[in-house]
């Protein structure tokens, strides 16, 4: 009888192990997803503060960066989700440039 009530009170144990294992293993998981989300807010915010920074930094031609100013880009950030193209005076190539000199700002960051 003794051996009976051990072999349950050992399944018993066993079981809550796996059970606090489980829920210990969800709860990790849960915390490493919120982890990457504010991480990816993080990453988000700072490249909006560190794109704080006059289009002159960019050092495009003058060409460029006078269509630009005059049409209201005077900061980096005012380039986000913008389709270069559609800035009246800026062609393909320009573009290209300016993906160029953006490209370059962006991986020194």
């Amino acid at each position: 009888m003794d051996e009976i009530n051990n072999v349950k009170e050992n399944f018993e144990k066993v079981k809550e192990n796996i059970e606090t294992k489980f829920e210990n293993e969800l709860d990790m998981a849960k915390l490493k997803e919120e982890l990457r989300k504010k991480f990816a807010d993080y990453q988000t915010t700072m490249k909006f503060m560190l794109a704080d920074a006059p289009i002159e930094i960019l050092c495009l031609n003058a060409t460029i960066e006078k269509i630009l100013l005059d049409q209201g880009f005077l900061r980096i950030y005012d380039l986000f989700n913008v389709d270069l193209i559609e800035i009246k005076g800026i062609g393909v190539a320009r573009a290209r440039h300016l993906a160029s000199s953006l490209d370059k700002f962006f991986s020194m960051l």
